[in-house]
């Protein structure tokens, strides 16, 4: 039996095509994926799939899609998305989606983001365990691999193109009161990514000047990767925003669902600040609706600003573990109106409890506009999030070591025997001081490394937490 366990991950699909990722597998993972949603309630018609701009992107879309057909069930095709878009049309359809991409990830990967009817996600415990225990089935030695098709299934289903571009955009403004912008200038940098895809019908009529950097769809990354969350990818729009003396700059990961933020002065903006700003305009309008007991989502990663803010505007704060099949998961169990991640995944609950950079963006520009329309100044973006940034960071630092496992049990026994330290294991090993400093070290859920994150009341404190904690990880 094949073994597609490298590429199944706890909450998506991504591997390196093909070497572990082919049309044969693609084909195998989309009749899997029918067979699992042919069992929900009600059982679904289709299966919607859209992809990004990677040269594998299409192909694999079309193996999988051949896979669903198979299987008796149609495909509703919306070609090039943002990975944002397909849950908006897994949401207005009411129907399962694949999404092929592999994010932030350089070209050589690719991989399939999956959700059941209504944006549901599907995880690891939620149908991903066994669409990868079917997929294997199908692909039993010694079997050559193109596959030329799927056993066992009616076949017989049909594939439907749409456009859903238009709509996914007037969606997203409806979300959002963008009447009073004022014009501001914003820099996007959509990394050659999907960004480039979506930015301009979202933005068309909006009062805003738009500066474009690298909208040419090219899964080639001919710039830079797109992946934001790396500060070096940042420079070029950081460079454009102060030379063109812009208000805000953006820029989107290569499926278009994350976005980050650079202030006036090309400073980066912390995705947890942003997670505040946007939580408390969320906890406001759910007000305005008459909601009263109102409820933020934020990772184990988010700055503990995050739930001190959320507190403040008298909200509750609940804390989950990394990941968006988690926080979509916990979204629903607590009614949440919106739930943040400090790798800048924004969730909202009006958008089925999906993630959407785009929408988080949009948030940021209509808070900026009644910043600017305040009369106090000074009227700019550094100056609106002074109020949510409060504590100094590490960011993510990655460590590509041979035991993770052991290097997180070095850590806990060194830190667990200091008085006054608390130990968590929600994900990973978070360790509180009592100075109030934190650090946590998780496993990556996508790729071979250990991830540390720090936090402390000031950069030096920050510099030598995260010192003395590598000096562990990497001896």
């Amino acid at each position: 039996m094949a073994d597609l366990s490298a590429i199944v991950k706890a909450y998506d699909i991504r591997g390196v095509v093909g070497e572990q990722l082919d049309e044969s597998v693609a084909r195998s993972l989309g009749a899997a994926t029918a067979r699992l949603v042919a069992d929900d309630t009600p059982s679904p018609r289709a299966v919607v799939v859209g992809r990004d701009m990677r040269d594998s992107s299409e192909p694999l879309a079309a193996a999988f899609a051949e896979g669903v057909n198979s299987q008796g069930l149609d495909v509703v095709d919306i070609g090039l998305a943002s990975t944002d878009m397909l849950y908006y049309a897994a949401g207005t359809l009411d129907l399962p989606g694949a999404m092929f991409t592999a994010s932030h990830n350089p070209a050589r990967y690719n991989g399939i983001k999956l959700c059941r009817a209504g944006a549901t996600p599907i995880g690891q415990d939620s149908g991903l365990a066994e669409i990868r225990t079917t997929a294997e089935s199908m692909l039993a030695p010694p079997a050559p691999r193109p596959v030329t098709g799927v056993p066992d299934g009616p076949g017989g289903g049909t594939v439907e193109k749409r456009d859903l571009l238009t709509g996914y955009a007037a969606y997203l403004r409806e979300l959002v009161d963008l009447s009073g912008l004022g014009g501001p200038t914003v820099v996007v940098d959509a990394g050659n990514g999907m960004g480039g895809h979506t930015v301009p019908s979202v933005f068309a009529g909006l009062d805003a000047r738009v500066v474009p950097l690298y909208f040419e769809l090219d899964g080639t990354f001919p710039n830079h990767e797109a992946n934001p969350l790396d500060p070096a990818n940042l420079v070029d729009l950081q460079k454009r925003v102060v030379s063109e003396g812009a208000d805000i700059g953006l820029a989107f990961d290569g499926d278009a669902d994350r976005c980050f933020v650079v202030d006036e002065r090309g400073a980066a903006v912390s995705p947890s600040a942003i997670t505040g700003l946007v939580a408390a305009r969320e906890m406001a309008r759910a007000r305005d609706d008459g909601e009263q007991d109102v409820t933020i989502i934020h990772n184990l990663i988010t700055s503990r600003a995050v739930p001190e803010l959320v507190a403040e505007h008298g909200g509750r704060a609940v804390r989950t573990r990394v990941g968006h099949s988690f926080i979509k998961q916990t979204m629903a169990e607590t009614g949440a109106v919106f739930g943040g991640e400090h790798s800048a995944h924004y969730y909202f609950r009006d958008f089925w409890r999906a993630d959407s950079g785009m929408l988080a963006a949009l948030h940021v520009l209509a808070a900026l506009a009644e910043h600017r329309a305040s009369p106090h100044p000074p009227h700019t973006l550094s100056s609106l999030m002074e109020a949510y940034e409060r504590y100094a960071a590490s960011g993510e630092v990655n460590s590509t070591v041979d035991d993770q496992s052991g290097r997180v049990a070095e850590i806990e026994r060194v830190f667990g025997a200091r008085d006054g330290v608390e130990l968590d294991r929600l994900d990973g090993l978070t360790v509180s001081l009592p100075d109030g400093s934190w650090f946590n070290l998780r496993a990556s859920n996508t790729e071979p490394l250990l991830r540390l994150n720090v936090e402390a009341a000031d950069d030096g404190a920050v510099a030598a937490l995260r010192d003395e904690v590598l000096a562990i990880v990497r001896a």
